[in-house]
């Protein structure tokens, strides 16, 4: 109730202004399933392209690889958009997207939520310091979360208070120059004490600046990259299967700053993309950072951490108790529909990798201190046909390959073909890309996925993906094989759209004894309404379901949008029953800017919550957001040091935004 009172006094006190509203975020809801919402990877796609909607592309000098950030364009899609500008020169507004084939309404009014058309002009010279200085961007914004609640880790366990509150700061200047940084603080670590004698547990910074002369992009401090289709090198995006079939099957070579909490998978350094030609292009980077690790008794590294916590002692002991070193190099050529790469990572850690392969599983986990990674990427790009491929190889010999065919059947259809062999034996530490188990090994499959538009509102995707291993996973003690199933379906009209979906994922588990291999069936089911515009509301009821084995469950949520100049609300509720943890659903739940919210729920209870955003003047701008969450089928939440001791919980989060 005192939540509920601070976000009805934080409404009465605010005043006007206009409002961003994240249009595409209903996107993200759609193209994810429950393997992606288990991964951090989404966390910092999301990010970015809540940064991409602040700092939109300029599409009168916007680059194929900027294009390519955009998770909902296909290759052919890109290629169709630097085509018409090629042929057209500059546009006029974003009206004239509609003028290009290749894109439906749908994909129109997603870039008219990140591009913009700007002056054609273009500025003689780089920016001098005083312009950027007195012309940038800035953005200070600040953001904390309050729990009405007590963790048995907050009597007596974790070293700091249970408040998490981050911020960060950013100038932008045009597409030129990014200076940020950003800070995090979980809830229960230390704060300008014990080991964070600085203030916060985690910090990132970066200085982005592009279009120097014959460097392209060069980033100093934190920062991802992407090359290739990710075999060797890619901590910059997540690929969910359903995404990759606008997404994958495309040759990519990004560097962007990091700036995201996400509190690993990063590089620290310096990384450059430099223009040799017309044609060719070269990366290159450097980078030592600390890495969390659980150690050995005789000093090796048997894991190396990625959640990030540092709440207790044992926690805050493996912090940065490790480092890596990181080298490497990219060569891209283009030519014509022909493109072609080459990627090269050497990685030094200075302490010894030695996971415990006494675990069948972990038998070829990578060991060791140093690595080297090497790849050739290829492709060809035809209106109708796309061809693309990586083939890796490790420091011992073993390959990895990925390769696709897409195809246009029509300007209805589009087929595609992805074929993969990751060996039992191939190791890459930063690969990530299309696959069933979750890493870039011990893996061989077949993907098979189409989009259908039979009509302007009728929406079709599908895919059926194979995947066999050839030696144990985890709770897999034998070679084994699994089948994952989706399609959906979506219809719109002017004012309300109806969209389906049914997932059905066959895996193998080991049985009690670990004598023989159980077969394991999961069903999935969406049902979603959407009515847009019902005067100053817009309103979505669904139903998500789930059967996996004995266990099944169900939960119906309604959310309500209601938007002013000044003002948006945003009230969701939901009722949930699931028969244990295996049969989990996950529910979107919109939170502030910056903030990805898809918890999962299970058991039986009731999820409720409130967002409020609201500008003081045109600069600074407030977010309110409460939740409530009660369970009917338990006295306590959670366990250990993070249980709850009552049946319910409630979060208060509170963001402050300033531009100036």
């Amino acid at each position: 109730m005192k939540a509920l009172l601070t976000v009805v006094l934080l409404l009465t006190v605010l005043s006007s202004a206009a409002q961003e509203h994240r249009a595409w975020e209903p996107l993200l809801t759609q193209i994810l399933t429950s393997d992606d919402l288990e991964a951090e990877t989404w966390e910092d796609t999301y990010t970015l392209l809540c940064e991409l909607e602040e700092q939109p592309l300029d599409l009168n000098t916007v680059s194929r690889e900027e294009l390519e950030q955009l998770p909902f364009l296909s290759a052919q899609q890109v290629e169709a958009v630097m085509t018409y500008l090629y042929y057209y020169g500059p546009m006029k507004s974003l009206g004239e997207l509609r003028m290009i084939k290749a894109l439906d309404q749908i994909q129109v009014n997603l870039l008219r939520c990140f591009t913009y058309v700007g002056d054609e002009r273009q500025e003689p010279s780089y920016p001098r310091l005083n312009d950027i200085l007195r012309y940038g961007r800035h953005e200070l914004m600040g953001n904390v979360r309050l729990p009405f609640y007590e963790r048995e880790g907050d009597k007596s366990g974790y070293l700091g208070y249970p408040y998490r509150h981050w911020g960060r700061y950013q100038l932008t200047y045009r597409d030129y120059v990014k200076l940020g940084a950003v800070f995090s603080q979980d809830a229960g670590e230390p704060f300008f004490a014990g080991c964070n004698k600085t203030g916060y547990d985690f910090y990132s910074y970066y200085l982005q600046l592009k279009h120097l002369h014959r460097i392209e992009n060069l980033v100093v401090g934190k920062y991802k990259l992407s090359a290739g289709m990710g075999l060797v090198l890619n901590n910059s995006f997540g690929m969910g299967k359903l995404v990759a079939l606008q997404q994958l099957g495309r040759s990519t070579n990004t560097v962007r700053p990091h700036a995201s909490r996400s509190q690993t998978g990063y590089f620290r350094g310096a990384a450059a993309t430099i223009s040799l030609s017309p044609r060719c292009q070269l990366t290159a980077f450097a980078s030592y950072r600390p890495q969390d690790a659980t150690l050995n008794d005789d000093g090796t590294a048997t894991t190396l951490l990625t959640d990030g916590y540092h709440r207790t002692q044992t926690e805050m002991d493996k912090k940065d108790n490790t480092h890596a070193t990181d080298a490497g190099a990219r060569v891209f050529y283009r030519k014509g529909a022909f493109h072609a790469g080459a990627t090269a990572v050497y990685t030094h850690f200075d302490r010894e990798l030695q996971p415990n392969t006494a675990t069948l599983y972990r038998r070829h986990y990578a060991q060791g201190n140093d690595f080297l990674n090497v790849s050739a990427d290829y492709g060809y790009l035809h209106h109708r046909v796309r061809l693309n491929g990586e083939t890796a190889m490790n420091r011992d010999g073993a390959l990895a390959t990925i390769n696709s065919l897409n195809a246009n059947v029509s300007d209805q259809l589009s087929v595609m073909l992805l074929q993969r062999f990751y060996s039992y034996r191939y190791t890459a530490l930063y690969a990530r890309s299309l696959s069933e188990g979750g890493r870039i090994q011990n893996e061989n499959g077949v993907y098979l996925g189409l989009t259908w538009r039979p009509s302007p509102r009728l929406h079709l995707q599908a895919y059926t993906d194979y995947a066999y291993f050839a030696w144990a996973r985890y709770q897999v003690s034998k070679p084994s094989h699994a089948w994952d199933n989706l399609v959906t379906a979506s219809y719109s009209r002017d004012s309300w759209s109806l969209t389906g979906r049914y997932r059905l994922h066959f895996r193998q588990k080991d049985n009690e004894t670990k004598t023989a291999l159980n077969n394991q069936t999961e069903h999935r089911f969406r049902l979603a309404f959407s009515r847009l515009e019902l005067g100053r509301l817009s309103t979505t009821t669904q139903t998500d379901a789930i059967v996996t084995g004995s266990e099944w469950g169900y939960m119906l949520t309604q959310t309500v949008n209601a938007r002013w100049p000044s003002l948006l609300l945003n009230v969701g509720g939901g009722y949930f029953h699931t028969t244990g943890y295996d049969s989990r659903l996950y529910v979107y739940e919109r939170g502030p800017l910056y903030s990805f919210s898809f918890p999962a729920y299970y058991g039986e209870g009731l999820r409720l919550h409130l967002l409020a955003q609201v500008s003081v003047s045109r600069n600074l701008s407030l977010t309110a957001k409460i939740g409530y969450t009660h369970y009917d089928d338990r006295s306590t939440i959670g366990s250990g040091l993070q249980q709850i001791d009552g049946s319910s919980q409630t979060d208060l989060d509170l963001q402050a935004r300033w531009k100036f």
